[in-house]
């Protein structure tokens, strides 16, 4: 008797709920059809959209659909937002492996309809370039997103005729003569997309060597003389003038072995009677803390590490100082390795055992936001603010890992702070 009971109060449970749920999903049988699409928000009739705009696709039979795809993109299907004539869906934000200008409604048992439309990508993102002060003439690599049926790629003061879409996030090209400095364009039936970095980038350079858009040397303790190159002493061309070079036989590292004056750039403003300013008396410096703030800045600068000569060992210490830490009482070498001073460690080289760029001069950037670390790559318990902006020092010593003895050449240029 309690069995059947129980089968009772199961029918009834069951009635209760088609009861409470009256408009829940029910997926039907058959094909559904398409008559158009529009987009969700407004009644205009479309055959094309960027991605992942919302659409409402309206038809017939429409609960019938079990899948859909923009392309080969699957899109995510959301049942509360399928009737019989509407459905509606965001198209999938990335981009097709094959564009054959469809999409696709596959039912449960597999059954396909096909209704033409076409996928826009978004407007191009150009992101970097690898060398910002490329000569002319020089093949540079171009990276970004949406770099899909491109029309167009243009430097300041002059368009580039010649150019290789790679991938839909690489291009690459020799730049022409007559660029000039400013954003980089890259133009597709999108629109066009403006890099926020600027090809030969002339703000707020700190130094160049040549005191031509920064200062021509340091001051301090070791001011860069000693590391201080013209155009013609190594083997590879210079970037734009002269160029510091941090040149010597190095051990393994990352404690052992310290080649002071070979391998270290100090600016030291007011230190050892230095009528030198302060970093941030600049005033395009001076404008971008007030306007980004430490956490929207980057610290850029052009290296170039021969092939000859790979960096296999130790870390370069990139460290901005407050006025405190470079004044004469702290002039020893403990400056280099307080754990109170955060700094940026790079160690390039541990991923595959050795860094080279290539023999070309390259463009990197390290986010203000990430001067958090000690000598060593521990997190530095000092937290970083606009009161470094004060001096600058860069130095080859410490990291967090041994690695193997060689002779490395890392060369620099053009160093600036700009906006990320």
């Amino acid at each position: 008797m309690l069995k059947y009971i129980g089968i009772i109060a199961g029918i009834f449970a069951l009635a209760s709920c088609a009861e409470d749920y009256p408009d829940r999903f029910h997926a039907t049988e058959g094909k559904p059809t398409v008559d158009f699409v529009r987009y969700a928000d407004q009644d205009v009739f479309i055959t094309q959209a960027f991605m992942d705009e919302v659409l409402c696709i309206v038809g017939s039979n429409l609960r019938s659909v079990h899948d859909i795809y923009f392309n080969d993109q699957a899109a995510v299907l959301n049942t509360s937002y399928i009737t019989d004539n509407t459905l509606i869906v965001a198209v999938p934000s990335t981009a097709a492996t094959v564009q054959t200008d469809k999409i696709y409604l596959v039912t449960a048992a597999k059954d396909s309809v096909t209704y033409d439309f076409k996928i826009l990508p978004p407007v191009p993102k150009v992101t970097s370039i690898s060398n910002e002060w490329a000569a002319d003439g020089e093949e540079v690599t171009l990276k970004g997103k949406y770099f899909i049926d491109v029309t167009g790629v243009n430097i300041p003061g002059v368009s580039v005729s010649n150019y290789t879409v790679v991938s839909s996030e690489t291009i690459t090209f020799k730049v022409p003569a007559g660029a000039a400095s400013g954003p980089v364009e890259v133009t597709t039936a999108s629109g066009t997309g403006r890099s926020n970095f600027q090809f030969r980038d002339t703000r707020n350079i700190l130094f160049d060597w040549d005191g031509v858009y920064g200062r021509a040397i340091g001051a301090g303790w070791r001011d860069g003389s000693k590391v201080l190159h013209a155009p013609g002493d190594h083997a590879f061309p210079a970037l734009s003038g002269n160029y510091i070079a941090f040149a010597a036989d190095m051990a393994a590292g990352p404690w052992d072995d310290w080649k002071e004056d070979e391998m270290a750039f100090n600016y030291w403003p007011g230190a050892v009677g230095s009528a030198n300013p302060p970093l941030y008396s600049n005033t395009d410096f001076a404008n971008y803390i007030k306007k980004y703030g430490v956490g929207g800045l980057c610290l850029k600068f052009e290296i170039m590490v021969p092939t000859t000569n790979p960096w296999t060992s130790y870390a370069l210490q990139i460290m901005f100082s407050n006025e405190a830490s470079v004044s004469e009482a702290n002039m020893t070498n403990a400056y280099y390795t307080a754990d109170t001073l955060p700094r940026y460690v790079w160690e390039p080289w541990t991923a595959t055992g050795k860094y080279d760029t290539g023999d070309k001069w390259q463009t990197v950037s390290f986010p203000l936001s990430e001067f958090n670390k000690v000598c060593g790559g521990a997190a530095c318990s000092t937290a970083f603010d606009d009161s470094y902006l004060h001096g600058f020092s860069l130095f080859v010593y410490g990291g967090s890992t041994p690695g193997t003895a060689g002779s490395p050449i890392i060369a620099i240029d053009n160093i600036r702070v700009v906006p990320l």
